[in-house]
């Protein structure tokens, strides 16, 4: 399936509500006042709780102790395997990515650097038409809504996903031969 089903329905309104008020607020505000106001919310649900919590046991004379008490004693920091690992993966995704962007600007394949020159000029019309806060504000509500729009109409996306296919096979192709040089490899 190219989609996985929602697992839970009021994780992901939470998740989604959270992110887009986020992206919402950088759209207004800049990076350190957001952060800067998320900490203070938090540290103001943290103040207020510890001391309703402390106040609660004075007045019902309790010895429950600290609130938080049980994430104090959680261990957060990370271990060196941990560390190397992800290091490791970022090091990867970045040689990759360096070995793909040199093929391609350096034309090892001429069907597949024009086809990233292609996508290099949509981008530039992306680019005036939205800013980047933009296109993750539609890419946050695109990630909760395509999969329910999806499992609802999946016969006809898979239909018309299909047919796009085919007309974009079928330009490459005549692409392909009216370049000299630019046959494809046998995949």
């Amino acid at each position: 399936r190219l989609f996985l089903p929602l697992v839970n329905v009021k994780q992901s309104g939470a998740v989604f509500g959270s992110v887009l008020l986020l992206l919402f607020s950088l759209t207004q505000f800049s990076v350190v006042s957001v952060g800067a106001y998320l900490a203070l919310a938090a540290l103001s649900a943290t103040i207020s709780f510890r001391i309703y919590k402390s106040v609660l046991q004075a007045v019902q004379k309790t010895d429950e102790g600290h609130p938080f008490k049980a994430y104090l004693e959680v261990e957060i920091a990370l271990s060196q395997d941990q560390i190397s690992k992800y290091a490791d993966k970022i090091l990867l995704y970045t040689n990759t990515c360096m070995k793909e962007l040199r093929r391609l600007f350096l034309v090892q394949d001429l069907v597949d650097s024009l086809k990233f020159a292609v996508l290099m000029w949509l981008l530039t019309y992306v680019g005036a038409l939205f800013n980047g806060l933009t296109l993750l504000i539609l890419a946050v509500v695109s990630m909760f809504t395509m999969p329910v729009v999806y499992e609802k109409h999946q016969a006809q996306i898979d239909q018309y996903v299909g047919l796009i296919r085919t007309q974009v096979n079928s330009v490459v192709g005549k692409i392909q031969a009216k370049i000299p040089g630019a046959k494809r490899k046998e995949e």
